[in-house]
């Protein structure tokens, strides 16, 4: 049997159809598959390589930690240089307030972490969240999901958990002295990259210092850099009361964490004691890679020059077929007339080398978010490819 129908015959499958492509070799912007054909990676495994695929200067501390060593003891239990090292660089880059960093296998775990912590914190239970947001797969991110039709088949969730609509009035009034804490992204992902606007997200903070909820801002996509500076909230003039990381945290090595000040963090540590616990999160392999990455990241121009490359897309991205074209940073969606129409675009794309994609709550639109290291040149060649695709389609 070839890998092909052994992927199908071991792998467990998340969908009916996959885009199956099997690739050998990955490189900065790029990605190669077994017959050696080049593809432009244009969603950057879902904002993970933010950076690119394989840095040296990442794959040089993969190499250096693993040599060292890799798994010790569970998660919390020895000083682990890798995992010291990387939580006072993502503390010197954060507000005062976020300086104790707990470090989790994924952004899913992150989620989970923090909904028991601003629990553990507050003593209170209800927790509000947004219709089409997205936190992790688990039970209790699945609990916080924004669409019914992924949870149903798994209830019964968590209780107390309340939705409202993203950028909606109704949700300041809903936050009450019962709250525990409200989640959100500070740009929606899988509704098809939708911001906030700036008075709603102050008045959310307001209200929150009000009532002593805790303020959850999830950047597991929006965060290092993607949508113009290192954290999008910094954009908004907000602070969370606990950071959501993941993606690119690890710089292409699976890291999470849930960032916040050290005495709220501290409750987890005591009634009961191992209040969280993790075997794996914070690798020192990944957290060595994660590291290099933001050094990576901080030491170039990249942040600098994302918001020039969305004029790029802005302007390259033009067409009658796309209803509506959003951004935030190099992070676009191209919103379609159909689920069918995006579907035949983004095949398009991919046969003529560009991996894309749509949104898990907004199927009609086409997903955009290469690494930060796309050229000018790359970023507009891709655009001309996708209206290409767009023409190719709607000719036939």
């Amino acid at each position: 049997m070839n890998q092909r129908q052994l992927f199908f015959q071991h792998v467990a499958q998340t969908s009916t159809e996959p885009i199956a492509l099997e690739i050998a070799k990955a490189s900065g912007m790029y990605q190669y598959d077994v017959n050696g054909k080049e593809y432009v990676d244009l969603i950057s495994g879902f904002s993970v390589a933010n950076i690119g695929h394989s840095n040296p200067k990442v794959v040089e501390a993969v190499q250096k930690q693993a040599a060292k060593y890799m798994h010790l003891i569970v998660y919390g239990e020895f000083i682990e240089t890798p995992q010291v090292a990387y939580a006072k660089a993502l503390t010197d880059n954060l507000p005062s307030s976020l300086n104790s960093v707990y470090f989790t296998n994924s952004g899913a775990e992150a989620t989970e972490g923090a909904m028991k912590l601003a629990k553990r914190a507050t003593g209170r239970w209800k927790i509000i969240a947004f219709n089409k947001s997205y936190h992790g797969s688990t039970q209790g991110a699945l609990s916080l999901m924004g669409d019914e039709y992924f949870r149903n088949a798994f209830r019964p969730l968590l209780p107390d958990i309340h939705h409202f609509n993203y950028n909606s009035k109704e949700v300041i009034a809903a936050i009450d002295e019962n709250t525990a804490c409200i989640i959100l992204e500070t740009i929606q992902a899988e509704s098809g990259v939708t911001k906030p606007l700036p008075e709603w997200l102050k008045a959310i903070r307001v209200k929150c210092n009000k009532t002593g909820t805790l303020l959850i801002l999830d950047e597991i996509q929006a965060g290092f850099g993607r949508t113009g500076s290192l954290w999008a909230f910094e954009q908004y003039n907000i602070v969370p009361d606990i950071l959501l990381l993941g993606k690119a945290l690890g710089g292409g090595m699976p890291l999470g964490a849930f960032i916040a000040d050290r005495k709220i963090m501290h409750t987890l540590t005591f009634d009961p004691v191992l209040g969280h616990i993790t075997t794996f999160g914070g690798h020192p392999v990944s957290c060595a890679a994660g590291k290099a990455a933001l050094e990576v990241l901080l030491q170039s121009n990249l942040i600098n020059v994302v918001k020039k490359k969305e004029e790029i897309l802005r302007q390259h991205l033009q067409h009658e077929k796309i209803i509506q074209l959003n951004t935030a940073g190099l992070w676009a969606s191209l919103e379609f007339a159909s689920f069918e129409t995006n579907k035949k675009i983004i095949h398009k794309c991919i046969n003529k080398g560009l991996i894309t994609d749509w949104f898990l709550f907004a199927p009609n639109k086409m997903r955009i978010a290469p690494p930060l290291i796309i050229t000018e040149e790359e970023l507009i060649n891709a655009c001309k490819k996708i209206i290409e695709a767009i023409d190719e389609v709607f000719a036939e």
